[in-house]
């Protein structure tokens, strides 16, 4: 599997560019479109990659940030989601408006994105409740138990929302929760505060 593709941007089409390498090698990475408009010939360019195999084809769908790859992968992981559908998301929004839809139960939010009818929202709402905000600093995703008591559930989005209105973004705020030792048994006040020692720098 490629994971990343380092070059210089040879050209741009409409839902993809080729990226020639040091090597010689120019690969066709398939991007979301706001990442595309991003890009122009000549750049130096290094995306993270994910490789689709087909039966026919090969595919190379690329990400400028390492969040939105992530993402990419995460949304594969819904039944009923593929690739073109996952791009969909993510030139809909930002990484962080759709965890914020996700960790709010947002079904509304969610069909707003390309390709994301009131079933498929649901789908992801069902799927994605307990994986959305659990990822490690470096992006891996972290797979715990089922939050089932809503008093639980409750401290934690209610921290999330004390520290999102200190100014701090939903994917850092997700990072930093990843890192506290088990938070979704704790009390809001307590997730808080080992969050804010996290974000200090003082652990």
């Amino acid at each position: 599997m490629i994971g990343t593709v380092q070059g210089k941007v040879d050209f741009i089409e409409k839902d993809y560019c080729v990226i020639a390498t040091a090597g010689g090698v120019g690969y066709r990475v398939f991007m979301p479109g706001k990442s595309l408009s991003k890009l122009h010939s000549g750049q130096d360019v290094k995306v993270y990659t994910y490789t689709s195999v087909r039966e026919d084809a090969i595919w190379l769908y690329g990400f400028l940030e390492r969040a939105e790859y992530q993402l990419f992968v995460l949304l594969l992981g819904v039944s009923g989601v593929g690739p073109k559908g996952a791009m969909g998301v993510l030139d809909g929004a930002s990484p962080d408006t759709f965890y914020r839809a996700i960790t709010s139960k947002d079904v509304k939010a969610l069909t707003k994105f390309p390709g994301i009818g009131k079933k498929t929202a649901e789908r992801l709402l069902l799927e994605l409740k307990d994986k959305v905000g659990l990822l490690t600093p470096e992006g891996a995703p972290v797979v715990r138990g089922t939050v089932e008591d809503p008093q639980v559930a409750g401290a934690v989005g209610e921290a999330m929302e004390a520290l999102a209105s200190l100014g701090y973004q939903q994917a850092e705020i997700m990072h930093v929760l990843a890192k506290i030792r088990d938070y979704d048994v704790l009390p809001a006040e307590e997730i808080i505060r080992q969050a804010l020692k996290l974000f200090s720098g003082r652990q």
